[in-house]
């Protein structure tokens, strides 16, 4: 290539920079007129309609005729569904400062249809903070993470980490890992599989594998070798995690959970932490994740006090909300009946 082509495409190069620049200044911009306004119409919907007699019968009529009258006037965008998604935003966000300029109009649209407070706050900040996508955002929710991450961890921590925008407050290895995970994004439903199938689906997916993974997640490698004596141990997939400041093996099970996967799995974790854990680094985790949790072996085995070891249930596919619910139940009906057992042993 000669002289002149390199300068060249040196300049072509920096010119794309700049229009590539001007283009997100562009669209975050719109993005940001868009929200502002939408929820200035949102408000003014909702004060016009609390002024009318009968609100259900008025705002029916009003959100007709005030959408023949925008459309005629501004074109497309003024439908009646859209004048209701504006204020149902409005609704959703009545305080003006609580709307970050973070987040789409698409986003608003989809938070505002979450009827539980807390947890539409909690989505919005979880949004924010992990910069989802608004079909990101869409899964988590379909998938009920803040009722899975409610099961898994005290109820009024969450509620409290959702009410205010600081630092999460969670601390311990538990509060990071979720159960059961919902590994639809696989495509694996409909399929039958081996676990080296299900490894190699989950490295072709890692992105969403690490969004379903949890907060902190980064992918170092898959079947890892540790060494012991003169025998190999290969781990399945290994990841570390930036907020816990410690590795996370996972060992992939078809079936049921078994006795000799916590095991073994206990075994990664002590030689994984002798040869592999730097000395700024905190005690390595082990998650065994199954298509079948047992809880006799959660409460007989190592796993019932080893504060490291975890195990945990894969889902291939999306449930309905009230299956996924109902896994949610028994989660935490073992879960409460695992502490009042504690709490009985404790009072003896």
């Amino acid at each position: 290539m000669s002289h002149n082509q390199v300068k060249l495409n040196q300049l072509a190069d920096s010119i794309v920079t700049f229009i590539e620049q001007a283009r997100a200044q562009v669209r975050h911009a719109v993005n940001s007129a868009m929200v502002q306004s939408y929820w200035q119409i949102g408000r003014v919907i909702v004060e016009d309609e609390q002024q009318g007699e009968s609100r259900a019968a008025y705002g029916k009529q009003q959100l007709q005729q005030l959408s023949h009258t925008l459309t005629a006037r501004l074109g497309k965008g003024f439908d009646v569904t859209n004048l209701r998604n504006m204020r149902s935003f409005y609704q959703a966000f009545p305080i003006r400062e609580t709307v970050s300029l973070e987040l789409s109009w698409s986003h608003y649209n989809r938070l505002s249809k979450i009827d539980n407070a807390t947890a539409r706050q909690w989505y919005q900040q979880e949004a924010i903070n992990n910069n989802w996508s608004v079909r990101a955002l869409d899964r988590q929710i379909a998938s009920l993470y803040y009722e899975r991450l409610l099961a898994s961890k005290d109820k009024h921590l969450v509620e409290q980490e959702a009410q205010t925008n600081t630092q999460p407050l969670v601390e311990t290895a538990k509060d990071y890992l979720r159960d059961p995970y919902i590994l639809d994004f696989l495509n694996l439903q409909d399929k039958t599989y081996q676990e080296s199938e299900l490894e190699q689906a989950i490295i072709s997916n890692l992105q969403q594998f690490l969004l379903e993974l949890g907060k902190g997640f980064a992918f170092v490698e898959r079947q890892q070798r540790i060494r012991f004596d003169d025998e190999d141990f290969y781990i399945d997939l290994v990841f570390y995690n930036f907020k816990l400041k410690c590795f996370l093996l996972v060992d992939l099970k078809l079936g049921k959970l078994k006795h000799q996967d916590i095991g073994q799995m206990d075994t990664y974790v002590r030689l994984y932490d002798e040869q592999r854990k730097g000395s700024d680094d905190n005690p390595t985790i082990g998650l065994v994740l199954c298509s079948e949790k047992s809880e006799a072996i959660v409460k007989y085995s190592v796993l019932a006090e080893q504060k490291q070891l975890f195990a945990a249930k894969y889902l291939p596919y999306l449930p309905t909300e009230q299956e996924l619910k109902q896994e949610l139940e028994r989660e935490r009906a073992h879960a409460l009946a695992k502490l009042q057992h504690k709490e009985l042993g404790d009072d003896a």
